[in-house]
């Protein structure tokens, strides 16, 4: 996974309330199990009209959010199933925070082990960062997981809180078979040594 220590980018306004798993990536995308291939899905319903074409009004559709890897959004973010395709397709867009005054919880948790942050901030914090996020991709965001800030284009800066193992988790690099991996060598030994208890095993 991805280490995730600070960012400077481009930030997607998408102030919409309630933004559900199958608004961020639609059921008939499902059926794969690849976290790569889905970015070009996301929020399918709403970028693309009924023959394929874009949607030119949709903020990800407009040449200055092309590149966002910032997306702030409104209140009770990721609500809906638990489908992980949907932390899934929004890093795959090349997206690596998310900023919205809540998150449902399950999705909250999937980001982390997908290398996204989401941060969590109050409803009038979030108003100035998505006003400063309107003025397109002059306007860039800055975001410090080890400080925890958020710095706004004009200097404004936003404290946020996040779960000190979370931030070790992305920080570092690890998903759950990352975190595994360094009890490695513990795991060998607890093996070797089990295999000699129990040969017959």
């Amino acid at each position: 996974m991805q280490k995730f220590t600070k960012l400077s980018g481009i930030a997607a306004p998408l102030p919409l309330v309630n933004i559900d798993t199958d608004m961020i990536i639609p059921k008939q995308f499902l059926k794969t199990i690849k976290r790569s291939g889905l970015g070009v899905n996301l929020f399918d319903e709403m970028r693309y009209d009924d023959d394929g074409n874009e949607i030119p009004d949709f903020v990800l559709n407009k040449p200055q959010y092309r590149d966002a890897q910032i997306l702030v959004a409104g209140d009770n973010f990721g609500c809906g199933s638990s489908r992980e395709h949907a932390p899934w397709a929004i890093a795959d867009f090349g997206i690596t925070c998310v900023i919205a005054p809540s998150f449902a919880d399950i999705f909250y948790n999937n980001c982390f082990k997908n290398g996204i942050l989401p941060i969590a901030l109050p409803q009038d914090q979030v108003d100035i960062l998505i006003k400063d996020a309107e003025k397109g991709s002059n306007a860039r965001i800055e975001v410090d997981l080890e400080a925890q800030t958020v710095t706004s284009s004009d200097g404004e800066v936003f404290n946020f809180a996040v779960d000190a193992f979370k931030k070790h988790c992305l920080i570092n690099g690890l998903d759950d078979i990352g975190l595994t991996m360094e009890k490695a060598a513990a795991i060998d030994h607890f093996e070797a040594q089990a295999a000699a208890a129990r040969p017959w095993v």
